[in-house]
């Protein structure tokens, strides 16, 4: 299990004087705020975030060091990632997108169909991205109790039940 969580993303700049475009990726987006630094990917450089107000598409924010629209701009993109300890822990049927990916899936018949390469949500329900061998493209399983009835941290491995037509 990572180190760091992703929670966020930064948009672009947002007004003129180094706010910037937040895209919070928690449960409750105001949350984001709520951890203390959040970091880089590499974890060489930390913001402090102090929201300032919801815009389209996200929320307004200041980040410590961040006081031009120039200095904005240039974050479009950057991925902020926080502490995994400073989160909430989860019910046990409810996982961070981050302890999914890589964990191997298998159908009922105990056959494995691929790893989870990603997790993707366009709206409708998250949908795990599966690629292995076998497939010329990725398999994208709902991931919902009836397809995934069986998800498996500490073996890492999730049981698959494939809707018709899906494998």
């Amino acid at each position: 299990m990572s180190e760091r969580i992703c929670v966020g993303s930064v948009a672009g700049a947002f007004g003129v004087r180094g706010e910037v475009r937040l895209k919070s990726f928690c449960a409750d987006p105001e949350t984001i705020a709520d951890y203390g630094p959040l970091f880089t990917e590499d974890g060489q450089k930390s913001y402090v975030v102090k929201l300032t107000r919801p815009v389209a598409g996200g929320l307004g924010a200041r980040l410590s060091g961040v006081s031009t629209k120039e200095q904005a701009d240039a974050l479009r993109g950057l991925m902020l990632y926080v502490d995994r300890d400073k989160l909430p822990n989860l019910p046990d049927d409810e996982f961070y997108h981050a302890d999914l990916i890589g964990l191997d899936v298998l159908d009922t018949g105990g056959i494995l169909l691929g790893t989870i390469r990603a997790i993707h949500n366009h709206g409708a329900g998250d949908l795990l991205e599966v690629m292995g061998p076998g497939l010329k493209q990725p398999l994208l399983v709902p991931f919902t109790k009836e397809a995934v009835p069986t998800v498996d941290l500490t073996a890492r491995r999730v049981i698959a039940d494939l809707p018709e037509g899906l494998s």
